[in-house]
């Protein structure tokens, strides 16, 4: 049986993840955010001491708050270098990924278009996913997928605490609604459950068109 690390795996698109490896018969140990901080180097070596081998890896985190870039102060950015790029790294670096294993990484298609509101998040995500395409080159002797999901407008917590209406959103929207986290659930478990191992240093839009970028 294949075994899964999903990181902020209890709820929202990791929940949805999580569930969905599940619905296939794989060994998912989700976390919390609470149970794995990213932003807390002593969480990520606790985790890489327990878990030193997996086949499937979610790399998935909360994001910051929308801020002023005037307004933010050394420790803000040094937390969520921790939190969106050197926790990940450091996992990366560390636990093994099975020969025909799969990375997914839960990012934002703010790399495709960067929200000025969102400056914390655009810097790091950006930075991560450059990581991440690096590793797709050089762990494919291992046939190791590395699949970056960058999400536009998904219904969750995410979106209250940026004071979003989702319901109006929604009829902005070019498919009129604001998808579900189940529906990136389906996608990761139906490219491990069909093993797609071709598919790999891609970021897939889950955005419902709402992009104007074509690349």
């Amino acid at each position: 049986m294949k075994k899964a690390l999903v990181l902020g795996g209890t709820r929202g698109i990791g929940g949805a993840i999580a569930d969905g490896l599940r619905d296939i018969e794989v060994d998912v140990r989700a976390f919390s955010s609470k149970e794995v901080d990213t932003g807390n180097l002593d969480h990520i070596d606790t985790l890489i001491s327990e878990h030193p081998e997996v086949d499937i890896l979610v790399l998935n985190t909360g994001g910051p708050p929308s801020m002023n870039f005037f307004d933010i102060d050394k420790d803000t950015w040094e937390k969520y270098h921790n939190q969106l790029f050197l926790g990940f790294v450091k996992i990366l670096q560390n636990v093994k990924i099975r020969k025909n294993g799969y990375v997914f990484l839960v990012s934002s298609f703010n790399i495709k278009e960067p929200n000025p509101k969102l400056i914390l998040s655009n810097a790091y995500r950006m930075a991560f996913v450059s990581v991440f395409k690096s590793l797709s080159k050089l762990l494919a002797g291992d046939r190791i997928s590395f699949i970056n999901i960058a999400p536009g407008p998904i219904n969750t917590d995410r979106l209250e605490n940026l004071g979003v209406d989702v319901e109006a959103l929604g009829k902005k929207l070019p498919m009129g609604y604001v998808a579900d986290p189940k529906e990136i659930g389906d996608f990761v478990s139906s490219i491990v459950e069909k093993e797609i191992n071709y598919l790999s240093g891609v970021s897939i839009n889950f955005d419902g068109g709402a992009g104007n970028y074509v690349l």
